[in-house]
């Protein structure tokens, strides 16, 4: 699933295209459950005319405002992917929600396992509204990350993927902090002393922004593996040094990675680092 570098990656990508100042001038839905909360008709006659005026990301969400109070907010999933392309060209099986724009180019929803979601609302707040703090934002800073985090008792894996304590992480980049920080992912958040929580919130900062300026990671060859708006893979994936890394040598310590599940999800450590 893309996570934040990823989708700021995309984000990034609709700017540098030109997508703000676009009018869309008509949509097409193959693929009626890709639309969340409307019928295609619906989607369709409220989304036509409508003129883009931002692109952001908020957490993994993609958020186009336009002109009217109308919102779309995107959400990848697992293998969604936006393109931006003429409109001449023959649609593909997988694109399941076309926007026609007004110089001839398409904005396209392609999604192979069809388990992403484009919702269009004038009240955003209600999915919004209950996410956690951007991590790269100014607003967050360490002394908040410590407060909040003393205050759960929970594991660090399970709690730093909960969308609502903190947005827009993943399994890569906090397999990837964790290790940064040199902390196990079963160790409970209000354990962790001051100074582990500061290095904590480093390495957060640090790999999710070095997956950006990498333009997010891509690994394995799949049809769902991450692409960007200008279809290009990720140049991140040189350098994780521990996710999908099992057997391989830790590069501080040389000692095995190891894979383990905590709380049901799959997770890379270095023993001898990461001391449970």
């Amino acid at each position: 699933m893309p996570e934040l570098p990823e989708v700021q990656t995309v984000v990034n990508d609709l700017i540098a295209g030109g997508l703000i100042g676009k009018t869309i001038c008509g949509a097409d839905v193959f693929w009626n459950k890709s639309i969340g909360n409307l019928t295609s008709g619906e989607f369709s006659e409220t989304i036509t005319g409508q003129i883009i005026m931002t692109v952001r990301r908020r957490a993994k969400y993609i958020i186009i405002d336009f002109k009217s109070a109308v919102h779309l907010l995107i959400h990848l999933r697992m293998s969604g992917r936006l393109i931006i392309i003429p409109t001449s060209v023959e649609t593909n099986k997988h694109e399941h929600v076309i926007l026609h724009l007004n110089d001839n180019r398409d904005l396209r929803f392609h999604d192979t396992r069809k388990f992403g979601r484009m919702i269009l609302t004038d009240k955003p707040d209600t999915i919004l509204g209950n996410l956690g703090p951007e991590p790269l934002s100014a607003d967050f800073t360490v002394a908040q990350f410590k407060t909040i985090l003393k205050s759960k008792h929970r594991q660090l894996k399970p709690l730093l993927l909960d969308q609502t304590f903190i947005a827009g992480l993943g399994n890569i980049y906090v397999d990837e902090a964790l290790w940064e920080a040199r902390l196990h992912p079963q160790k409970i958040a209000a354990t962790v002393s001051p100074k582990k929580a500061a290095d904590l919130y480093n390495a957060i900062r640090y790999v999710l922004q070095q997956g950006i300026d990498n333009q997010g990671t891509s690994l394995g060859n799949g049809q769902s593996n991450f692409t960007s708006a200008e279809n290009q893979r990720g140049n991140n994936a040189g350098n994780l040094k521990i996710f999908r890394k099992t057997g391989h040598l830790c590069p501080r310590c040389q000692t095995k990675i190891e894979r383990i599940i905590v709380g049901q999800r799959s997770s890379h450590i270095c023993p001898k680092c990461q001391k449970a």
